[in-house]
């Protein structure tokens, strides 16, 4: 492919809300160097975490103007000096992406690259790299969770609480799952939660102490803790973990309530997985894969140029329905 040729992406050139998000028609499809991998895009994934870094308030801002988006799905188009894992042609799914995603080419770092199994569409494939490895980053290298525990995902619906319970049922833990909307609840209970529970109503907590026999939980999976941390707190069994994936905001709470059960909360960032803790959590995820369990949701799609509405969305809806997907 000659360097000249160019493509269509989303370009960000100052920081703020949704519409800095702006299609570009004219920009240069960029070139693979030594151990990357140029990948024709054909579906990218929407993540909360975009919509932070865009706005400018993040802890890791990009240097402008930048392309946003990490999991892209799609095909080889070639491949620089060194990669022995692909080769063109081959479909692949990313974890990350040096060029960004919202765009028809790409380019990946070889040990970002994945191998796509035929099972999965291009969809599905936008809906593993971040939602999945965060989701096992939380169970196992955070929570350090053991087969028979009781695990509670607040916001199981959506794009990494989906994964979160694919992902406890295999490792035999007692699932419990809430969302907000009579179809997230099925979304959660056809995905591996034992029970599923309506953050919208009153008394949900009660209805969750009542699932665990007034023990409590031993691990809360949170993405929305700037509402549910104090009550996460309430909820945990002794020597619990509350695992923090999202927030939005501040929120107070009563350090008296990790004190009475000497429980943990403990942050997430798929940014700090070392390379052996990404390679482990590969190797779990492919067996998934295969044995079928993997299964990602796709929720909402938006053509590339819709980029700026599943921004918008993806903070503003009322209740999550699978991964949110941006096709090319």
């Amino acid at each position: 492919m000659s360097s000249c040729k160019q493509m269509r992406a989303i370009r960000v050139s100052e920081f703020g809300g949704p519409s800095v998000l702006k299609l570009c028609t004219d920009v240069p499809v960029p070139q693979p160097e030594h151990g990357q991998v140029l990948i024709r895009v054909h579906a990218c994934g929407v993540n909360p975490v975009e919509t932070y870094i865009r706005t400018g308030t993040f802890t890791r801002k990009p240097a402008l103007p930048y392309t946003p988006g990490t999991d892209m799905a799609g095909v080889v188009e070639m491949v620089g000096e060194g990669v022995r894992t692909v080769k063109a042609g081959d479909r692949v799914f990313t974890t990350s992406s040096e060029s960004g995603g919202y765009a028809e080419y790409a380019v990946a770092a070889e040990d970002c690259v994945y191998k796509l199994p035929d099972a999965l569409d291009f969809a599905q494939g936008a809906a593993i790299g971040i939602p999945y490895f965060t989701a096992y980053r939380a169970l196992v290298h955070k929570a350090h969770v053991k087969a028979g525990e009781t695990v509670l995902i607040h916001g199981a619906s959506g794009g990494v609480g989906v994964p979160a319970c694919q992902l406890s049922r295999a490792l035999g833990l007692k699932v419990l799952g809430t969302a907000g909307t009579p179809e997230g609840m099925k979304i959660v209970l056809n995905n591996g939660a034992h029970s599923a529970f309506n953050h919208r109503e009153g008394g949900y907590m009660d209805k969750i102490m009542e699932a665990t026999e007034g023990r409590g939980v031993d691990v809360i999976v949170e993405m929305l803790s700037n509402v549910n941390l104090n009550k996460d707190l309430q909820m945990v069994a002794y020597g619990g973990r509350v695992i923090i994936v999202g927030s939005r905001g501040s929120i107070e709470i009563d350090p008296r309530h990790t004190m009475m059960k000497e429980s943990s909360i403990i942050g997430v960032v798929l940014y700090f997985a070392t390379p052996e803790e990404t390679k482990e959590c590969a190797a779990l995820l492919y067996a998934g894969m295969e044995a079928g369990w993997l299964n990602p949701v796709v929720g909402p799609k938006y053509p590339l140029e819709k980029a700026a509405e599943a921004h918008r969305d993806i903070i503003e809806s009322p209740g999550a329905s699978g991964k949110m997907i941006l096709t090319m």
